[in-house]
């Protein structure tokens, strides 16, 4: 099992369980179909890369629960995501 999943910090980040359970599998379907990872992790599976980017701030929910990572920020607005 990966360390960060045994740890409260990864659910607190993403704001509860449900919304990290979805925030994981929206990446690894992403992921799946091609998705460039965001973490250089040679050999490492898909779940491991995920929860490294989330645990980096890579990727997170956006407010209608849409996976967004911190590429895409530079295409919308200037919004403070530390308070979603």
């Amino acid at each position: 099992m990966i360390d960060e999943l045994r740890d409260r910090t990864i659910i607190q980040k993403v704001g509860g369980a449900f919304k990290l359970t979805a925030l994981i599998q929206k990446r690894l379907v992403a992921l799946n179909k091609g998705a460039k990872p965001l973490v250089n992790m040679p050999g490492a599976s898909n779940l491991e890369i995920t929860v490294a980017e989330i645990m980096q701030d890579k990727i997170y929910l956006s407010m209608k629960d849409e996976l967004c990572t911190v590429e895409q920020e530079d295409l919308r607005d200037d919004l403070d995501f530390d308070t979603i």
